[in-house]
């Protein structure tokens, strides 16, 4: 074989990788829906033959990869508002509804059994208390044994949609100490990993640590996580039930593309932290755009049970339909 015909079948093999690669959409973003995401596509691959594939590296990288023109769709928890979505020309709606569970590591104690007032939360999370048996927490858990150990608080290390939505949630506990932030200035004895696993893992392996995850990373590692004083002053522990109790109280319109921070809601049942997870399209690729909706719409249509059984809620029907009309009036239906 000579080196000409070496270095034409090179370059026929070349062009028909990327022509394969060009038919599979690319995202990437938010770790937050990481698992529900991957088992969405799963379900639409095996389904349809189409394929998706969707890297959860933080919704920092996923809004800066979506303004490059990186990726085909980004995963975003941190919601745009419209001034900033016209200015990167890019739209944006919710995919699904989760919560943020406080997971520790505390030998000793079980999942559940540690609960955790609004002010025990603040002041963790502020650097201002930094022992297990301070009496803002001893107080409310006098059944349970703690020690006199240093807390260790886990974090996020990335730019996260998940740490703004806590951060939302911390401010609305204590607005001198903190502001909603995606990567913000962490007070105290702090461990920080990328993305929601790598903090799941850092609360794994430490003892004496809490961190802040998505429910469905606590499940995976088997984490134990804390009941969390809500609005009503009611100490919830995180399961569906309380999540969708939570979910309600969104609010949804398409007239500034779904923007909406829905942590820390009304009700006495409602789990106090919980978040939506959107989806940020450029305007420009309505083809592009429309392979992207087709997977979502197929999600919408089939994905509720996997949702669930994840821990996730899904969107109201009514919320589905309003996406489907944004979708049409955009072009990208």
């Amino acid at each position: 074989m000579t080196f000409k015909t070496l270095v034409t079948l090179s370059i026929a093999a070349t062009l028909a990788t990327t022509s394969l690669l060009a038919s599979e959409l690319q995202g990437r973003g938010a770790s937050f829906p990481g698992p529900v995401y991957k088992a969405w596509i799963a379900q639409y691959n095996a389904k349809t033959g189409e394929k998706v594939n969707y890297t959860p590296t933080g919704s920092g990288d996923g809004i800066k990869s979506i303004k490059k023109r990186m990726v085909d769709f980004a995963g975003s928890d941190k919601p745009l508002k419209a001034k900033k979505l016209a200015k990167n020309k890019l739209l944006m709606f919710p995919s699904v509804v989760g919560s943020i569970v406080l997971a520790y590591n505390i030998p000793g104690v079980k999942d559940g059994e540690l609960k955790l007032s609004e002010k025990a939360v603040a002041g963790i999370f502020s650097g201002k208390i930094t022992h297990w048996d301070n009496k803002a927490i001893t107080s409310v858990n006098p059944d349970v044994k703690l020690p006199h150990e240093k807390i260790t608080v886990t974090v996020r290390a990335d730019k996260s949609g998940t740490t703004y939505n806590f951060t939302y949630y911390l401010s609305k506990l204590d607005d001198k100490a903190f502001k909603a932030s995606k990567k913000p200035n962490w007070q105290g004895n702090v461990v920080a990993g990328k993305s929601n696993s790598g903090v799941s893992a850092n609360i794994e392996q430490t003892k004496y640590s809490i961190g802040y995850v998505e429910y469905s990373y606590k499940q995976k590692l088997g984490l134990s996580a804390a009941q969390v004083e809500n609005k009503e002053g009611k100490y919830i522990l995180p399961t569906l039930s309380s999540f969708q109790d939570a979910a309600k109280y969104a609010t949804w319109t398409p007239d500034n593309d779904f923007y909406a921070l829905i942590a820390y809601p009304d009700g006495a049942t409602s789990y106090p932290i919980v978040a939506a997870t959107f989806i940020l399209l450029p305007q420009e690729k309505a083809e592009t755009n429309k392979q992207v909706t087709k997977f979502m719409d197929f999600a919408y249509n089939n994905g509720d049970k996997i949702a669930t059984d994840l821990g996730y809620v899904p969107l109201p029907k009514e919320t589905k339909e309003m996406i489907r009309k944004y979708w049409a009036d955009k072009g990208i239906k």
